[in-house]
């Protein structure tokens, strides 16, 4: 086995930045129409801090890939994004009402899932033999940490909640749960990056961050999926057709006017 190259490390700055992104344009697509006031806040701070680990992980991959953080978020096309397929997703689901940006109770799951990876995966990053990845992750698992623990108020909240809110919170879970699989799958280029003490394989992450969803989920009054079929592709840039749509909102400002400054 080789040991790990700049590009590949920048490859793996990518997969974290892209979850990130994606993950912050979604949340963000909230704004404004949260259920309530306090939450429209909450879900623009979570995407802002998202955005902030995007920023982080881009320039870091830019300095090997060329061009900088915008170049990377705004003139890549889909099958160039290394984001898992779980953050691509839209918030709509069965129960979205109308006019809002999606089912809240989608989004919690998403958040939910992701954080929970997310605090497991800065932990470890802290350690890293890459000092810069080192350093974005010590900052990134404070707010990953926040956001692992509103996910896991708001999953508690519905699913313990009413019928209605029990049965749209489960159905959430189950639709989303396909999804979750990635987050652990390692590959090549995974392995090359933990041998040079980087980071760990994402299979070693999944124990306890099953520990962690069952907990909330248990709590929640929730039934864990059965695992089946699990849909993968999205870092090696197989994305869901979601993804081009969110990436033509996204970009287009950027597109129309490029190289333009406020």
């Amino acid at each position: 086995m080789t040991a790990a190259t700049d590009r590949d490390l920048a490859e793996f700055a990518l997969r974290i930045g892209d979850d990130a992104l994606i993950a912050a344009q979604r949340l963000a697509e909230w704004s404004a129409m949260a259920p309530e006031m306090e939450e429209d806040i909450a879900l623009s701070n979570i995407a802002l801090d998202q955005l902030g680990v995007a920023r982080a992980m881009l320039t870091y991959a830019a300095a090997t890939l060329g061009g900088d953080e915008d170049s990377l978020a705004f003139l890549r096309e889909d099958r160039e994004f290394r984001n898992c397929l779980l953050v691509e997703l839209p918030n709509a689901g069965p129960y979205a009402a109308h006019g809002a940006p999606g089912d809240f109770g989608v989004t919690m799951g998403k958040l939910l899932f992701l954080a929970a990876y997310q605090v497991l995966l800065y932990e470890r990053l802290t350690a890293s033999t890459d000092e810069q990845l080192a350093a974005i992750a010590a900052k990134a698992r404070k707010e990953s940490a926040y956001h692992l623990d509103h996910a896991t108020l708001w999953t508690v909240r519905l699913g313990d909640g009413t019928e209605e809110s029990h049965r749209r919170m489960q159905t959430a879970v189950d639709e989303l749960w396909p999804y979750t699989h990635e987050l652990f799958v390692d590959d090549d280029l995974a392995a090359r990056v933990a041998q040079a003490g980087v980071a760990p394989v994402p299979s070693s992450l999944r124990a306890e961050w099953l520990d962690t969803v069952d907990n909330v989920l248990r709590e929640a009054t929730l039934t864990r999926p059965e695992d089946g079929w699990r849909p993968i592709g999205g870092r090696s840039g197989r994305h869901t057709e979601h993804l081009s749509y969110l990436l033509a909102e996204m970009q287009v400002l950027h597109r129309a006017h490029p190289g333009a400054k406020w």
